[in-house]
């Protein structure tokens, strides 16, 4: 039986402070990648591909430390980011049926960034917890994506605009 999670989270912040000058802070990719996933979890592999490490996550039994490969598109005003490859590290048996899908994408408009992710996992019932119905399953796995997602919000919302500023005041 496969499992399916599915969460998304949209954004809406307003940049006080130049955001005139936020197209051209979000063509500095590798920048921005840092202080939205964290620069110390974050490895660029070539021009637009990148190696992230998930921090550890628990779900009942399974410590899950998902690595996942992303490609970053630049478009006028926009950074796009999706999944291309995720591995499971340290968890031996479902990592043959595991299929975890990012589309998230930052825009910067007149006053502020809009953005959008969507992040969905498929994966076969784990034979470690098959005792679990897959209901409880399915909602647990949304409840640990949204959580993903509202931390990677929040870092938006504190440490990219953190670092816009900072990019602001040495491009001065």
């Amino acid at each position: 039986m496969v499992l399916a999670f599915k969460a998304v989270q949209k954004l809406d912040l307003p940049v006080l402070e130049q955001p005139g000058r936020l197209p051209n802070y979000l063509r500095e990719e590798k920048r921005v990648l840092g202080a939205l996933l964290s620069s110390e979890q974050l490895t660029c592999l070539a021009a637009g591909s990148y190696r992230y490490e998930v921090n550890p996550l628990q779900l009942f039994q399974l410590r899950i430390k998902p690595v996942v490969e992303l490609k970053a598109q630049q478009f006028p005003g926009r950074l796009e980011l999706d999944s291309v490859k995720c591995d499971l590290d340290g968890v031996p048996g479902i990592t043959d049926n595991f299929q975890l899908s990012l589309r998230s994408w930052l825009q910067a408009e007149p006053n502020g960034l809009l953005g959008e992710a969507e992040l969905s996992v498929e994966v076969d019932h784990p034979a470690i917890l098959r005792l679990i119905p897959a209901r409880i399953l399915e909602a647990t796995g949304e409840s640990l994506l949204n959580g993903i997602l509202l931390t990677i919000k929040g870092r938006v919302g504190k440490q990219v605009v953190r670092d816009f500023k900072n990019w602001c005041q040495v491009q001065s």
